[in-house]
């Protein structure tokens, strides 16, 4: 679009442009925000964003990238503004690109691969992300409102992650027959569960409706107004002596402001855990378990062609690895490759020992088909009936829960879960690889021999 960088001056009283000629790359802030790039003719040609803006732009020039090679000697401007995180320059880029659609954003931009939010009007409205938004003139059961396109998929996920937290949303298309993890977790109200219950029902109803403008309020940065209905709520509640419903408000906003301030909030976390009280907190609830102590049991089953064929057990208390009480296999009943009657002869070998405290929970490496073995054992010895199985499979991360029709992928969880799980899986799997290798290495020193 032609001739729009003195109306995005006006717009924008801090947007801060340098001819590329003129600047220096160490002038850019190493601060979050979103950049614009624009031509000699002063068409905007492009709009990125960034949780260090010096380090981008730099990329875009330095970088040998097609994208880059194919517009990078047309930029004469560079300009950019500032933001207090990089969820805000996730919004302002969508915003921007809405508006303003820039030459080389429109050039490649494709319905399959751009990310939009929906927000529905229903009864028990949901929050989704879809890559083809349904046509404003389509006709609709529910109005639904699109925001976009996000050009980052995986930052706009982790931002509707974080805000899920604060107001929990539904996102399931048809209301389930029983709860889902997302509800186990306080992430969902859960209006499935509450189906017979009118009064409850009604309140899910509007506060799912306040929660979901909440969020749209803050896409279309509009945080301030959400700043001023949690306060006035927290003065109401306080008038009415509901000084319990006032803390949770208060710890809304102050959960919100870390949310729109850490500019650092879409970073990868690290694996591993610095409150591992906190991490398995969220995991009993997730599977439903009440003791206060949890032991976690990780078994893999290793071998090659069924040779010297072994299996691992990791153990893993409260949410730390407990080695000293790890276990090996040595599979003595099956020479030819069955990884499902392996895992069978690990579990009733394991389950033999009466001496060995039961686990809460037990994460096998592998499928649908090695959750249903362990399961067949768990229906034939009432001993193991409160221990939960789950079944975690490498190829697509995907986790089998009892009692769950489908999987589960490990992406969808929140990250303590997912975290931990792949922690016992990858320790389990490293524990029989071990042995395995010593097995062998044995072996083939006896045929030297």
């Amino acid at each position: 679009m032609k001739n729009l960088y003195f109306q995005l001056k006006k717009e924008f009283k801090d947007l801060k442009v340098e001819k590329v000629s003129n600047f220096s790359f160490k002038e850019i802030p190493a601060s979050a925000g979103v950049y614009l790039f624009f031509d000699r003719f002063n068409n905007l040609i492009y709009i990125g964003k960034a949780k260090n803006l010096q380090k981008r732009i730099k990329e875009h020039f330095k970088g040998e990238s097609f994208k880059d090679s194919l517009f990078k000697d047309d930029i004469e401007k560079v300009g950019f503004l500032e933001t207090n995180s990089e969820i805000e320059a996730l919004i302002l880029e969508a915003k921007l690109i809405k508006k303003y659609q820039p030459r080389y954003n429109t050039l490649w931009k494709d319905n399959k691969n751009y990310f939009f939010l929906g927000i529905t009007k229903e009864k028990f409205p949901r929050v989704y992300i879809t890559h083809q938004p349904i046509s404003e003139n389509q006709s609709l059961k529910e109005k639904t409102i699109f925001l976009g396109p996000f050009v980052d998929g995986k930052a706009l996920k982790k931002t509707l992650y974080f805000l899920r937290k604060i107001f929990p949303y539904r996102s399931c298309k048809n209301l389930p027959k029983k709860p889902c993890f997302w509800y186990k977790l306080n992430l969902c109200l859960g209006p499935c569960v509450f189906k017979d219950n009118s009064l409850i029902l009604e309140k899910i109803q509007k506060e799912l409706k306040e929660n979901t403008n909440n969020i749209l309020k803050i896409f279309q940065g509009k945080k301030n107004k959400i700043y001023q209905l949690l306060k006035k709520e927290i003065n109401l509640a306080i008038k009415e002596e509901n000084f319990e419903r006032a803390q949770e408000i208060k710890e809304k906003i102050v959960s919100l402001e870390k949310v729109l301030t850490n500019a650092k909030i879409i970073k990868e976390e690290s694996p591993l855990f610095s409150d591992s009280e906190k991490v398995i907190k969220i995991f009993k609830k997730f599977l439903e378990i009440k003791n206060k102590e949890i032991r976690i049991e990780g078994y893999d089953v290793s071998n090659i062609q069924g040779k010297e064929a072994t299996a691992s057990m990791v153990v893993f208390y409260n949410g730390k690895p407990q080695k000293d009480q790890y276990r090996k296999f040595k599979i003595k009943t099956i020479s030819k490759p069955n990884d499902y009657e392996m895992l069978k002869e690990v579990l009733l070998r394991r389950f033999s020992h009466q001496e060995w405290p039961l686990p809460q929970a037990i994460l096998i490496d592998g499928g649908k088909g090695q959750l249903s073995v362990a399961l067949k054992l768990k229906a034939k010895d009432k001993k193991l009936k409160d221990i939960k199985f789950m079944a975690l499979a490498k190829q697509k991360n995907e986790l089998f829960l009892e009692n769950e029709k489908n999987s589960i992928l490990l992406e969808k969880l929140p990250r303590e879960i997912s975290n931990l799980l792949l922690q016992i899986r990858d320790e389990a799997h490293r524990f029989a690889i071990s042995y395995h290798k010593k097995l062998r290495e044995k072996e083939l020193l006896k045929s030297k021999n």
